[in-house]
Protein backbone atom coordinates (compact mmCIF):
# COMPACT_ATOMS: atom_id res chain seq x y z
CA UNK A 1 0.00 0.00 0.00
CA UNK A 2 2.10 2.86 -1.27
CA UNK A 3 -0.36 5.70 -0.76
CA UNK A 4 0.04 7.38 2.69
CA UNK A 5 -3.73 7.43 3.13
CA UNK A 6 -3.78 3.64 3.00
CA UNK A 7 -1.50 3.50 6.03
CA UNK A 8 -3.87 5.88 7.80
CA UNK A 9 -6.81 3.67 6.88
CA UNK A 10 -5.07 0.64 8.35
CA UNK A 11 -4.60 2.47 11.65
CA UNK A 12 -8.06 4.07 11.66
CA UNK A 13 -9.97 0.90 10.86
CA UNK A 14 -8.33 -1.71 13.06
CA UNK A 15 -9.67 -5.03 14.38
CA UNK A 16 -11.56 -3.38 17.22
CA UNK A 17 -13.27 -0.96 14.86
CA UNK A 18 -14.17 -3.77 12.46
CA UNK A 19 -15.63 -5.92 15.22
CA UNK A 20 -17.77 -3.04 16.51
CA UNK A 21 -19.05 -2.39 13.00
CA UNK A 22 -19.90 -6.06 12.52
CA UNK A 23 -21.81 -6.23 15.82
CA UNK A 24 -23.76 -3.13 14.83
CA UNK A 25 -24.53 -4.58 11.43
CA UNK A 26 -25.75 -7.85 12.93
CA UNK A 27 -28.06 -5.94 15.29
CA UNK A 28 -29.39 -3.25 12.98
CA UNK A 29 -28.53 -4.20 9.41
CA UNK A 30 -27.02 -1.73 6.95
CA UNK A 31 -26.93 2.00 7.69
CA UNK A 32 -29.75 4.10 6.24
CA UNK A 33 -27.78 5.47 3.28
CA UNK A 34 -26.51 1.96 2.50
CA UNK A 35 -30.12 0.73 2.47
CA UNK A 36 -30.97 3.48 -0.01
CA UNK A 37 -28.10 2.37 -2.22
CA UNK A 38 -29.10 -1.29 -2.03
CA UNK A 39 -32.69 -0.42 -2.84
CA UNK A 40 -31.63 1.51 -5.93
CA UNK A 41 -29.33 -1.30 -7.08
CA UNK A 42 -32.10 -3.85 -6.60
CA UNK A 43 -34.41 -1.98 -8.96
CA UNK A 44 -32.48 -3.48 -11.88
CA UNK A 45 -32.23 -6.87 -10.19
CA UNK A 46 -29.15 -8.34 -8.49
CA UNK A 47 -29.84 -12.07 -8.80
CA UNK A 48 -27.05 -13.72 -10.74
CA UNK A 49 -25.05 -10.47 -10.94
CA UNK A 50 -21.38 -10.03 -10.12
CA UNK A 51 -20.05 -7.11 -8.11
CA UNK A 52 -16.97 -5.21 -6.98
CA UNK A 53 -17.36 -3.66 -3.54
CA UNK A 54 -14.63 -1.01 -3.24
CA UNK A 55 -13.75 -0.13 0.34
CA UNK A 56 -16.30 -2.73 1.38
CA UNK A 57 -15.59 -2.55 5.10
CA UNK A 58 -17.10 -5.44 7.05
CA UNK A 59 -18.99 -6.47 3.92
CA UNK A 60 -22.46 -5.07 4.56
CA UNK A 61 -23.20 -4.49 0.87
CA UNK A 62 -21.85 -7.81 -0.31
CA UNK A 63 -23.67 -9.71 2.46
CA UNK A 64 -26.91 -8.07 1.37
CA UNK A 65 -26.26 -8.64 -2.33
CA UNK A 66 -25.45 -12.30 -1.77
CA UNK A 67 -28.64 -12.68 0.30
CA UNK A 68 -30.52 -11.30 -2.72
CA UNK A 69 -29.02 -13.86 -5.07
CA UNK A 70 -25.85 -12.23 -6.44
CA UNK A 71 -23.45 -14.67 -8.06
CA UNK A 72 -20.31 -13.44 -6.27
CA UNK A 73 -17.68 -10.78 -6.65
CA UNK A 74 -14.71 -8.88 -5.33
CA UNK A 75 -14.15 -7.08 -2.04
CA UNK A 76 -11.36 -4.49 -2.22
CA UNK A 77 -10.16 -2.70 0.90
CA UNK A 78 -7.01 -1.01 2.17
CA UNK A 79 -7.76 -2.01 5.79
CA UNK A 80 -6.72 -5.62 6.48
CA UNK A 81 -8.97 -5.78 9.56
CA UNK A 82 -12.02 -5.13 7.40
CA UNK A 83 -11.02 -7.84 4.93
CA UNK A 84 -10.49 -10.36 7.71
CA UNK A 85 -13.83 -9.55 9.31
CA UNK A 86 -15.74 -9.59 6.03
CA UNK A 87 -14.19 -12.92 5.03
CA UNK A 88 -15.01 -14.45 8.43
CA UNK A 89 -18.64 -13.35 8.17
CA UNK A 90 -18.87 -14.63 4.60
CA UNK A 91 -17.49 -18.00 5.76
CA UNK A 92 -20.15 -18.13 8.46
CA UNK A 93 -22.80 -17.39 5.84
CA UNK A 94 -21.44 -20.02 3.47
CA UNK A 95 -20.27 -18.07 0.42
CA UNK A 96 -16.68 -16.97 1.09
CA UNK A 97 -15.55 -19.17 -1.80
CA UNK A 98 -17.47 -16.89 -4.18
CA UNK A 99 -15.78 -13.68 -3.00
CA UNK A 100 -12.33 -12.52 -4.10
CA UNK A 101 -10.56 -10.45 -1.42
CA UNK A 102 -8.13 -7.78 -2.65
CA UNK A 103 -6.04 -5.70 -0.28
CA UNK A 104 -4.20 -2.42 -0.82
CA UNK A 105 -4.86 0.75 -2.79
CA UNK A 106 -7.72 0.07 -5.21
CA UNK A 107 -6.34 2.49 -7.80
CA UNK A 108 -3.16 0.42 -7.97
CA UNK A 109 -5.00 -2.92 -8.05
CA UNK A 110 -7.89 -2.06 -10.38
CA UNK A 111 -6.04 -3.13 -13.52
CA UNK A 112 -5.82 -6.68 -12.12
CA UNK A 113 -9.58 -7.04 -11.69
CA UNK A 114 -12.23 -8.24 -14.14
CA UNK A 115 -15.26 -6.06 -14.77
CA UNK A 116 -18.47 -6.77 -12.86
CA UNK A 117 -22.14 -5.98 -13.29
CA UNK A 118 -22.25 -3.79 -10.19
CA UNK A 119 -19.56 -1.57 -8.66
CA UNK A 120 -20.15 0.05 -5.27
CA UNK A 121 -18.29 2.65 -3.21
CA UNK A 122 -20.13 3.12 0.08
CA UNK A 123 -18.59 6.08 1.96
CA UNK A 124 -15.29 5.55 0.14
CA UNK A 125 -14.94 8.63 -2.07
CA UNK A 126 -14.59 10.78 1.06
CA UNK A 127 -11.64 8.64 2.22
CA UNK A 128 -9.56 9.06 -0.93
CA UNK A 129 -7.68 12.27 -1.78
CA UNK A 130 -7.57 11.80 -5.56
CA UNK A 131 -11.24 11.40 -6.40
CA UNK A 132 -10.77 11.49 -10.22
CA UNK A 133 -8.18 8.72 -10.06
CA UNK A 134 -10.38 6.56 -7.82
CA UNK A 135 -13.49 6.91 -9.96
CA UNK A 136 -11.55 6.63 -13.21
CA UNK A 137 -10.26 3.29 -11.96
CA UNK A 138 -13.70 2.15 -10.80
CA UNK A 139 -15.94 3.30 -13.65
CA UNK A 140 -14.48 1.15 -16.47
CA UNK A 141 -15.08 -1.95 -14.31
CA UNK A 142 -18.84 -1.30 -14.09
CA UNK A 143 -20.54 -3.26 -16.87
CA UNK A 144 -24.03 -2.17 -15.82
CA UNK A 145 -24.23 -0.01 -12.70
CA UNK A 146 -22.05 2.02 -10.34
CA UNK A 147 -23.44 3.23 -7.03
CA UNK A 148 -21.84 5.30 -4.30
CA UNK A 149 -22.50 6.99 -0.99
CA UNK A 150 -20.65 10.23 -0.32
CA UNK A 151 -21.00 13.30 1.93
CA UNK A 152 -23.92 15.55 1.07
CA UNK A 153 -21.66 18.32 -0.24
CA UNK A 154 -21.70 22.07 0.25
CA UNK A 155 -20.46 24.33 3.09
CA UNK A 156 -21.72 22.10 5.91
CA UNK A 157 -19.86 19.08 4.55
CA UNK A 158 -16.67 21.10 4.12
CA UNK A 159 -16.96 22.36 7.70
CA UNK A 160 -17.46 18.82 9.03
CA UNK A 161 -14.51 17.49 7.07
CA UNK A 162 -12.33 20.34 8.27
CA UNK A 163 -13.28 19.63 11.87
CA UNK A 164 -12.53 15.92 11.56
CA UNK A 165 -9.16 16.59 9.98
CA UNK A 166 -8.30 19.18 12.64
CA UNK A 167 -8.92 16.56 15.32
CA UNK A 168 -6.83 14.04 13.37
CA UNK A 169 -3.94 16.47 13.22
CA UNK A 170 -4.14 17.01 16.97
CA UNK A 171 -4.00 13.23 17.40
CA UNK A 172 -1.06 13.06 14.93
CA UNK A 173 -3.06 10.50 13.00
CA UNK A 174 -2.40 10.24 9.22
CA UNK A 175 -5.97 9.41 8.21
CA UNK A 176 -7.90 12.26 6.55
CA UNK A 177 -11.35 12.72 5.02
CA UNK A 178 -12.19 14.77 1.94
CA UNK A 179 -15.17 16.83 0.78
CA UNK A 180 -15.36 16.19 -2.94
CA UNK A 181 -18.21 18.06 -4.58
CA UNK A 182 -21.04 15.89 -6.00
CA UNK A 183 -21.00 17.81 -9.30
CA UNK A 184 -17.31 16.97 -9.78
CA UNK A 185 -18.00 13.31 -8.97
CA UNK A 186 -20.82 13.22 -11.51
CA UNK A 187 -18.62 14.81 -14.17
CA UNK A 188 -15.92 12.15 -13.79
CA UNK A 189 -18.39 9.27 -14.00
CA UNK A 190 -20.22 10.78 -16.97
CA UNK A 191 -16.89 11.14 -18.77
CA UNK A 192 -16.63 7.34 -18.54
CA UNK A 193 -19.97 6.78 -20.23
CA UNK A 194 -22.16 6.42 -17.13
CA UNK A 195 -25.48 8.24 -16.75
CA UNK A 196 -27.06 9.18 -13.42
CA UNK A 197 -30.38 7.46 -12.83
CA UNK A 198 -30.88 7.81 -9.06
CA UNK A 199 -30.06 10.39 -6.41
CA UNK A 200 -31.18 10.72 -2.80
CA UNK A 201 -29.72 13.02 -0.18
CA UNK A 202 -30.06 12.97 3.59
CA UNK A 203 -28.65 15.37 6.14
CA UNK A 204 -25.13 13.92 5.93
CA UNK A 205 -24.96 11.43 3.05
CA UNK A 206 -25.85 11.54 -0.64
CA UNK A 207 -26.55 8.37 -2.65
CA UNK A 208 -25.84 8.37 -6.40
CA UNK A 209 -26.41 5.53 -8.83
CA UNK A 210 -25.19 5.55 -12.43
CA UNK A 211 -25.93 3.10 -15.22
CA UNK A 212 -24.17 2.34 -18.46
CA UNK A 213 -26.38 2.78 -21.53
CA UNK A 214 -26.87 -0.43 -23.49
CA UNK A 215 -24.76 1.04 -26.25
CA UNK A 216 -21.80 1.42 -23.84
CA UNK A 217 -18.84 -0.71 -24.81
CA UNK A 218 -16.80 -2.96 -22.52
CA UNK A 219 -13.44 -4.42 -23.46
CA UNK A 220 -13.80 -8.10 -24.36
CA UNK A 221 -11.09 -8.95 -21.86
CA UNK A 222 -13.27 -7.52 -19.08
CA UNK A 223 -16.17 -9.90 -19.66
CA UNK A 224 -16.90 -12.47 -17.01
CA UNK A 225 -15.66 -13.09 -13.49
CA UNK A 226 -12.38 -14.73 -12.68
CA UNK A 227 -13.69 -16.37 -9.52
CA UNK A 228 -12.45 -16.16 -5.94
CA UNK A 229 -8.85 -15.75 -5.03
Amino acid sequence: MSHPQCCGLERQFDDGHAERNLRRYRRKGPAKATRWLLGALSEDGVAGRTFIDIGGGIGAIQHELMARGAAGGTHSDAAPAFLRTARSEAEARGYADRIRYVDGDFVERAGQLPAADLVTLDRVVCCYPDMPALLSAAAPLAKRTLGLVMPHGGPLARFGVGLVNFIQRLRRHPFRVFAHEPAAVEAVLESHGLAKRFERAGVVWRVLVFTRPKTGRIRASDEGCSGPR
